[in-house]
């Protein structure tokens, strides 16, 4: 895979009276910062069927379908698929019910159908593909429904989509004993910042007991909930003797703030993931802050192809009799084995 790794100047800057509600600080939280944007591609091989191995060359032919490919993440992730050599099944489901249409994704026409046909129609797919890999990047509210129809007719996924009932989204897969990826997060190197944390808050519980918490988070003005990977690193924070509730959580969603305070280019306002972190210490004398900027999607796509190539492994190694049934891209990560 050949990456070009390109790093443009973003500067996050910001006056008084604006984000933050600290008005005891004089300067600027935001500063100036480096942030990268990872841009992947990678030749086609002639296609292979799939096969047991510890390499993902030997995935090439693997059969994927992509549910919410008219959005933009589910288009990046079907496009991303066609580029690593994969089979893109030309069918989705759309969470709109009066939707049956057909779009072009990565040179393919593909056909998208509306919820009340998803289990015939799924289920058909999975009698001819029945090394099936359903990726799931639709709506929130579709979260539930869509796993519950996955269990039943027992199609292994990776589940892209944030928000839903997540306490019921794991009790589903538990009890169906399918095999499935559950990630609010497919960026890999995001995932092993959070790694990190987690390391951290478990071996040095309280070690911030005392700080302060800030936290702002901006997303593309589509995305209607709050990042689950800020929720993450919270939770870290937590663990660590921060105190800070969900609410207080500065959620950035207005284009001219995210261009203006934010600094987010203007060309990447439809797709970017901006996230600070801004401790400060009880005496206002120690800070730190922890910071990831992601511009466009193909670092989250890249890890969704990965995170689908290493289900595909799991499921071959059945006859193993693994216990474990549900991973998370941490467990990608300590595989090793990714593009």
């Amino acid at each position: 895979m050949a990456v070009v790794l390109k790093v443009p100047i973003n500067i996050f800057q910001q006056e008084r009276s604006s984000l933050f509600s600290n008005a005891q600080r004089n300067s600027s939280i935001i500063r100036k910062r480096r942030s990268t944007v990872l841009e992947s591609s990678m030749s086609i091989t002639p296609v292979q069927h799939l096969e047991n191995s510890s390499t993902s060359s030997h995935y090439i032919g693997l059969p994927i379908m992509v549910n919410g490919c008219t959005g933009k993440m589910g288009k990046a992730v079907s496009e991303a698929a066609v580029s690593a050599g994969l089979h893109l099944i030309p069918v989705s489901f759309s969470s709109a019910e009066d939707i049956v249409q057909t779009i072009q994704v990565g040179g393919k026409d593909i056909q998208v159908h509306g919820p009340s046909e998803r289990e015939s129609i799924l289920s058909s797919i999975f009698d001819d593909y029945p090394d099936l890999i359903v990726v799931d990047y639709t709506v929130p509210a579709a979260v539930n429904d869509n796993a519950q129809l996955y269990c039943k007719l027992g199609v292994p996924f990776v589940m892209g989509t944030t928000g839903g009932n997540r306490e019921r989204l794991y009790k589903t897969v538990e009890d169906s004993k399918v095999y499935a990826i559950i990630s609010p997060q497919m960026g890999k190197q995001v995932v092993a910042f959070l790694a990190a944390m987690e390391i951290m808050s478990e071996q040095f519980p309280g070690a911030f007991s005392g700080y302060s918490l800030q936290v702002m988070e901006s997303h593309q003005a589509s995305k209607l909930d709050t990042s689950g990977t800020a929720k993450a690193v919270i939770s870290c924070f937590q663990k660590l003797g921060v105190s800070f509730e969900l609410d207080q959580i500065q959620k950035i969603r207005d284009p001219r703030l995210q261009v203006e305070m934010v600094g987010v280019p203007e060309e990447h306002l439809s797709g970017h993931a901006f996230h600070m972190y801004h401790l400060t210490s009880p005496d206002e004398t120690v800070s730190f802050e922890f910071q990831h900027n992601v511009c466009g999607r193909s670092i989250y796509a890249e890890g969704t192809i990965d995170a689908a190539i290493f289900l595909a492994k799991k499921v071959l190694k059945v006859q193993s009799k693994a216990d474990k049934r549900i991973y998370n891209m941490i467990d990608v990560l300590r595989e090793g084995n990714m593009r």
